[in-house]
Parts: structure tokens; C-alpha cells; sequence
């Protein structure tokens, strides 16, 4: 008789006989995704070599003229635009044999100001690939993987996706949804932007509001050396400042606000990161909290937003909170319920959706 742990009892499952209409829808939607994954490394491709920014700059325009303007050479550009043509990522006239981008395809692959920008996204998923054995060995041992312990594609990536959203939101939509907090940040405040990888919510800031003072701080001491060179580019070194610091221990106190963007579910211990905020804060000051917009139940986050947002946080939020202290491992989708939870065990007395959009939810907590 086979024993429990005999090779026996280890043989392959009874697989029942598929649903023949459902394994070719099946199929036929895995098919589309290994598609979308084979051409996420040529979106990447074509950002980095510029031969998006280009087409958008040539208007329609052969392999040939593409790869001179680009200088790369012609046969690999055929064979890249065939597929991102296949992909519906740019137009071919099959009269002329030239290629194109337009309008709509030009605003998500070459307009980095565009709020629809998304090349960045690609190289977080990169990001994700090339840390799989990371993240598999961590599923085995229980133990986490540091933000800094990410390929460096991450953090690139991170800063080039969510910016775009900050641009068109930040400072024209979230930041006037506060009570009061525009008309202070006018006048004068001080303001710390917690866990601010790049520096891209900081600076956007900093240029709105001249008055204000604003502090960057970060853990990964990579990104904040490039939140430095971003904001003496951005000409706002004057009143900007970046330092590397733990969001439960940063320096400074009496602010006005502080704001942290995409960052607190990373964090190990959320609740003593939002206790040191409230000690940090002036008794009237506000925590700007945006997090990735989520429900509170799981069934009703089934959905491609819900899709990108839990693989991102399989693959790189949970990790990064399990990996410090106290490891609670919010996720990316932890919604308005547990977020409000955070907040008041860590003594705030306020908290309230101050507005939305599809990716992100925008909470104003108050002590």
C-alpha cells in the first residue's frame, strides 16, 4: 500500500475532460496576453531607442527614413514596426508601405507630459520579470525583497508611470480637494513628501507653489541622490530638499502637510509610519494619503485595473512590506476600509475620500 509520502500519492491529478468552447475561449485569451507580454519588450525597446518620439516628429515614414532618423539600422525597424503594427501601436498605409502614429498612440508611447503616457509602465513590469526568482524564493521562506533589492528598471519605471498622473491631477484636482490646504500652500507651508522615490510629486509641488518649503524624504538613498539632480534641473533647489530617511522616523516637525503618494501599502509598518506623521504634523495639519484606488471587497476589484494592481503587489509591494519590520503587507489594493483602519490606530481622528480617479484614491486625514 502507498504511503502518504510515497511517489504514489505524488502522481500527477485526475484532470477532468475541459469544457471544449471553454478552453478555446481560454486559450484564446491566453494567446492575446502572451502577445501583449512579447510586445511589452518592444514598447520598451522602441522608448529607448527613440523611435517612438521620432515617428511622432517624421510624421508617416518608411523602415529606411525611420532608422536614419533614429540612426538604427533598417532591418531591425521593419521587423519591430511590422510588430507593433500587428499590436495596433502604429498605423501602416499599406499603399505607401509607410508607418505612422496617431494622435492616440502618440500621446501613450512618445508625450511624457501626457496623462495617458504609459511606456514607463513597461519597465516596472520588466522590473517584475527580472526579479521572478527573487519573489519565488521569497514565496518559499516567508521573507520579503526590498524595494532596493529590485532590479534598478523599477525604480525608473515607478517615477515614468506615475508622473504623468500627478502632472494632470496633483496640484489641478487633489490638492484643491483638501479643505484649505491650496490657500496655505499659497501663502506659505511646510511640507514633507514621504517615501517620494524620484521626487516627482515633490517638485511638482515645489513649482506651484513657490512660497512653500517642501521636504523629499526616502529609505533608497539611489533615489534620492536622483530626486537631487531632478529638482536642480527643474530649477527648484532653493526651496526643495531631499533626504534619506525611514517614513517612520524623518526629521522636522510642525508641517503643514505631508503627503505620501503610492507608498504607505509598501511600507512594514504603516500604523508607525502614520504615528510618526501625526507627531510630525502642526494639531491643524492635514496627511495627504494617496493610495491605488481599490474596493474594500475583493470581488468587486476583479477587474484590469484590479488585474495590474494585484500582480504589481504580488510581485513587488507585498514583498517590500514583508521584508522590514512588523511586515503587515497591506498590498496595493488595500482599500478605503483598511487604510481608515491604519489611521486610526495610529490616533488620527479625521479621515475622508477627498476625491478619486480610476487609479488612485485621495484621502485627507486630519488629528
Amino acid at each position: 500500500m502507498a504511503t502518504a509520502t510515497s511517489p504514489q500519492s505524488m502522481s500527477a491529478p485526475a484532470f477532468p475532460p475541459p469544457d471544449p468552447a471553454k478552453l478555446d475561449a481560454l486559450v484564446g485569451r491566453l494567446f492575446g496576453d502572451i502577445g501583449a507580454c512579447a510586445s511589452g519588450a518592444l514598447v520598451m525597446l522602441g522608448d529607448h531607442l527613440g523611435l517612438y518620439k521620432a515617428m511622432a516628429r517624421l510624421g508617416p515614414a518608411t523602415p529606411a527614413e525611420l532608422a536614419a532618423a533614429t540612426g538604427t539600422k533598417e532591418r531591425y525597424v521593419r521587423e519591430w514596426l511590422s510588430a507593433q503594427a500587428a499590436s495596433d501601436y502604429v498605423e501602416l498605409d499599406k499603399w505607401t508601405g509607410k508607418f505612422s502614429v496617431s494622435a492616440e498612440q502618440a500621446t501613450v508611447f512618445a508625450n511624457e507630459e501626457s496623462p495617458a503616457f504609459m511606456s514607463g509602465a513597461f519597465e516596472v513590469i520588466a522590473s517584475m520579470w527580472r526579479d521572478e526568482a527573487k519573489v519565488a524564493a521569497a514565496f518559499r521562506s516567508g521573507k520579503g525583497v526590498g524595494w532596493h533589492e529590485h532590479d534598478a528598471c523599477l525604480f525608473c519605471g515607478t517615477e515614468r508611470f506615475f508622473r504623468p498622473g500627478y502632472n494632470a491631477h496633483l496640484v489641478n484636482e487633489w490638492i484643491p480637494a483638501l479643505e484649505g490646504v491650496e490657500a496655505r500652500l499659497k501663502a506659505g507651508a511646510k511640507v514633507a513628501d514621504v517615501g517620494c522615490g524620484h521626487g516627482a510629486s515633490t517638485i511638482l509641488m515645489s513649482k506651484a507653489y513657490p512660497n512653500s518649503t517642501f521636504t523629499g524624504f526616502d529609505y533608497h538613498a539611489g533615489s534620492i541622490d536622483r530626486a537631487k539632480a531632478a529638482a536642480a534641473e527643474a530649477g527648484v533647489g532653493d526651496r526643495v530638499d531631499f533626504q534619506v530617511a525611514a517614513a517612520a522616523s524623518y526629521p522636522g516637525k510642525d508641517y503643514d502637510l505631508v503627503c505620501i503618494f503610492d507608498a504607505l501599502h509598501d511600507m512594514g509598518d504603516p500604523v508607525g509610519a502614520a504615528r510618526h506623521i501625526r507627531e510630525t504634523l502642526k494639531p491643524n495639519g492635514v496627511w495627504m494619503l494617496v493610495e491605488p484606488f481599490a474596493h474594500d471587497d475583493l470581488a468587486d476589484n476583479l477587474n484590469p485595473v484590479g488585474r495590474v494592481f494585484y500582480s504589481a503587489s504580488t510581485m513587488i509591494c507585498t514583498p517590500a512590506s514583508l521584508s522590514q519590520e512588523v511586515g503587515l503587507g497591506l498590498g496595493a489594493q488595500a482599500g478605503e476600509g483598511r487604510l481608515r483602519a491604519v489611521t486610526e490606530e495610529a490616533g488620527f481622528k479625521r479621515f475622508r475620500r477627498a476625491t478619486e480617479t480610476p487609479f488612485n484614491l485621495v484621502l485627507e486625514v486630519r488629528p
